[in-house]
């Protein structure tokens, strides 16, 4: 334990230096319920490492390491089967390895970090509590840190590193001794294989968008050539090119953003079944597509039909009044 307030002193860069000691599958009951979960002991600064969302009650708090107070807290899934009947479980006593807790808080957060185990199926007592149950001394199992926003967490852990080592007179260029898992670095590649991905879903979508365009700007030229004879009759009796360019280009727009709308809607539509789905499942997830991407969707797809309808309506433009006479 000392080895946590020796790093908070020598390596200021920390924001967050917090001990953990865990044990897996112990047995929780309350009642004639129970349940197989993960015990943890541990601070309330872990608070600031992973936020919790109480449901009930309250998180850990200094006064409860001060005075040794034997509370827990508890996740999700252990609120569920040891209290099936629902309701507030503050001030009840549940049993782990024939000692009482009680309960002060549920905590119904989920997050991706996952230390040592899901919040939802953990209960949370004291670190000093766990120690002198399970009489583990001092010793510190994990620590969980963080670093300040102005840090770089790849130098920080390597000052971690030699500074731990100088205090156990560990040889500096003994990697094993010490095992550091960086988050920060597991979250980059995963955000860049995201990204990757966002740009590949983005140049698909935009392939079938200007594949659409072609299309439309097909059908409109076939609708130019059928109606080569209104057209005429238009510019005989005095349109000008630049009305019969509005109208084409104003067909080519509205038959785009008409077929995008449409499109538009039945994503949202299929999206939301999607989220119905996840909501039953236990997934606190949104795959709805945001209001800015559909807006922007809608602008490219007003471009498009700008562009689908060029070539059609400069055609249209170039029809003469004695040529469409003679075409009927």
């Amino acid at each position: 334990m000392s080895d946590v307030e020796y790093l908070k002193n020598v390596v200021p860069e920390l924001e967050v230096v917090c001990p953990m000691e865990s044990f897996w599958g112990k047995t929780a009951m309350y009642g004639e319920n129970s349940y197989r979960s993960i015990l943890k002991g541990l601070n309330p600064d872990y608070a600031l490492i992973e936020t919790p969302q109480m449901k009930y009650g309250r998180y850990l708090s200094p006064m409860d390491i001060i005075q040794k107070r034997k509370v827990c807290v508890i996740g999700k899934r252990v609120y569920e089967n040891l209290f099936p009947e629902g309701g507030d479980p503050c001030g009840k006593f549940i049993k782990v390895d024939g000692a009482y807790y009680e309960v002060i808080g549920l905590n119904v957060s989920k997050t991706s970090m996952n230390i040592n185990g899901g919040t939802d199926e953990s209960i949370v007592i004291p670190i000093n509590v766990l120690q002198a149950a399970y009489n583990r001394g001092d010793r510190v199992e994990l620590m969980a840190m963080t670093v300040r926003p102005e840090a770089e967490s790849s130098e920080v852990q390597e000052v971690v590193r030699q500074a731990l080592y100088r205090k156990h007179y560990v040889a500096p260029q003994d990697k094993s001794a010490l095992v550091i898992v960086n988050a920060q670095k597991m979250y980059s590649m995963v955000d860049s294989l995201f990204k990757g991905l966002n740009v590949l879903i983005w140049l698909v979508g935009l392939g079938t968008l200007l594949a659409g365009a072609v299309g439309v700007s097909n059908i409109m030229m076939v609708t130019v050539k059928e109606r080569t004879t209104e057209i005429g009759i238009r510019r005989a009796i005095g349109a000008t090119p630049k009305m019969i360019l509005g109208q084409i280009i104003s067909e080519s727009i509205i038959l785009t953003l008409g077929a995008g709308a449409i499109g538009i809607m039945f994503t949202v539509l299929l999206l939301s079944l999607v989220d119905i789905g996840a909501a039953s499942g236990g997934l606190d997830y949104s795959f709805q597509v945001s209001f800015g991407t559909a807006v922007l969707a809608a602008s490219v797809l007003a471009v498009l039909g700008v562009a689908a309808g060029l070539a059609p309506a400069m055609r249209a433009m170039s029809i003469k009044p004695v040529d469409a006479m003679r075409d009927e």
